[in-house]
């Protein structure tokens, strides 16, 4: 019985602790405390096998901890990480809103423009235009005015050379009269020096 006992003994001190054992879980020491007392000579044999001591042992309370706070600043790292990825893409929709804002204004406004400038133009073309008509009017009527002018010029010299004519020809038969009365005041003289008579008309002049 005695080598019995001895081998789970040995069997007990030899098998490693689990791991990662719960918190829960009983540590080594206690274990240790309920391992029935054996012989003498039993014990004899036991402090030749070296038996881990509970300092060599690591601090599993402490490695839960490691684990648990490592789990922990996993998890907090990924939400900040999310933030900050909710927050980049919330600038990035907002500058891309911004600057679809950005070239709709500028369309429209490039839009009104173009669209002033063709009203413009058109107006400018409607007053070139009229002006050209109204111009166009003043020149026939300057033309047709200088026509009548001309007409009229033409009409006063013809009237004029009609005038001129007429009075030379009335002077014509005033000289031609005239000529007439002095041939017979001369040949009247002559015949009254013939007879010796004096006219009876230049006496009663008298």
């Amino acid at each position: 019985m005695t080598e019995e006992q001895t081998k789970t003994v040995e069997s007990e001190s030899v098998t490693p602790p689990p791991a990662a054992a719960a918190p829960s879980q009983v540590p080594p020491a206690a274990e240790a405390e309920h391992v029935p007392e054996a012989p003498k000579d039993v014990t004899e044999e036991k402090s030749v096998i070296p038996v881990p001591s509970s300092d060599d042992k690591p601090d599993e309370s402490k490695a839960l901890v490691l684990v648990e706070k490592t789990q922990e600043v996993a998890e907090v790292k990924p939400t900040e990480g999310s933030i900050n990825r909710d927050a980049v893409l919330a600038r990035v929709a907002t500058e891309k809103r911004l600057s679809l804002i950005k070239a709709w204004e500028e369309s429209e406004k490039s839009k009104a423009e173009n669209k002033a400038h063709k009203k413009l133009s058109s107006v400018s073309a409607w007053e070139n235009s009229k002006k050209a008509a109204v111009e166009a009017d003043l020149k026939k009527i300057e033309e047709e005015l200088e026509k009548k002018k001309a007409e009229a010029a033409e009409k006063i010299k013809n009237k004029i050379a009609t005038i001129h004519k007429e009075a030379e020809e009335r002077r014509a038969i005033i000289e031609a009269k005239k000529g007439e009365d002095l041939l017979k005041a001369e040949e009247q003289a002559a015949k009254y020096r013939a007879t010796g008579t004096a006219p009876k008309k230049l006496l009663g002049c008298f």
